[in-house]
């Protein structure tokens, strides 16, 4: 299968295997700039989740009057972790490339690097974050790390590799339309309000169908409900994981096609 340029889907691969531990050192380099000086260092990141949880659940809890405040502070929890994560990398989606423009404009190098630093240093913080709350919420759920072991996995890889594709095409997008840039933000919160992170599926009635046609909630809903209820939904892991193998595809001939522009855009 080639690509606008030439250059096969293979071989963009092949590429990002051979680089991988340069993207991935540059990568960790960021994280250690992103705390330099400070005590607790990348802690900071599991530390500010845990207050926003503990926050939101004490809030929401008494709000929505859950009969089990330990089961709701897990829930939601575990939803916010995932969400958070996934906000940030639709965020900073805007500026994959811009915040790499010298390297574009001088150096001869397939921009698909710049894809999986900016994947790899997502993934870092997420997996920061990601391993306190779960320490933090095991107190009440002391069977989330082997619910997570034992059927988390596949949503897991899933939820990664949904991290990868979507930011990229939002940023290949909004390279030629820059009003994506200031939508992007704003589906952001409605999408947050419509997804059930801070209230469950099953308070929205009716309208539950909702969710079902929410493809934010869907990339981590079946790793929330595999974690905490120590169930694996084939069903949804296998449409996310064919949603994804169709994003990737999709993504990197978009990235290819517009790599001979992609100086002129950024």
């Amino acid at each position: 299968m080639q690509t606008g340029s030439g250059e096969s889907l293979t071989d963009q691969i092949r590429f990002v295997w051979r680089t991988r531990r340069v993207w991935w050192f540059a990568a960790m380099a960021r994280t250690r700039a992103r705390f330099v000086r400070t005590k607790l260092g990348s802690m900071w990141l599991g530390l500010t989740n845990l207050l926003t949880i503990a926050a939101l659940a004490m809030v929401y809890g008494t709000v929505f009057k859950v009969p089990d405040f330990k089961a709701y502070a897990v829930y939601l929890g575990m939803g916010l972790v995932l969400w958070n994560s996934l906000s940030a990398a639709i965020s900073g989606a805007p500026g994959l490339f811009e915040k790499s423009r010298d390297n574009i404009n001088n150096i001869n190098l397939n921009p698909v690097f710049y894809v999986m630093e900016e994947w790899a240093f997502q993934l870092q913080t997420f997996f920061q974050s990601f391993v306190m709350v779960m320490i933090g919420l095991s107190f009440f759920h002391t069977s989330l790390f082997p619910n997570f072991l034992q059927f988390g996995l596949p949503g897991l890889l899933n939820f990664l590799v949904f991290l990868l594709w979507l930011p990229l095409i939002i940023c290949l997008v909004g390279a030629r339309f820059k009003d994506l840039y200031q939508l992007v933000p704003v589906v952001l919160q409605l999408v947050f309000l419509l997804s059930p992170v801070l209230y469950t599926k099953q308070s929205l009635g009716a309208m539950g169908w909702v969710t079902d046609l929410n493809p934010l909630y869907i990339s981590f809903g079946p790793l929330r409900t595999s974690i905490i209820d120590g169930k694996f939904d084939i069903h949804a892991n296998l449409v996310l994981f064919l949603v994804n193998i169709v994003g990737i595809v999709i993504s990197l001939k978009l990235l290819q096609k517009e790599r001979r522009v992609l100086p002129f855009l950024v």
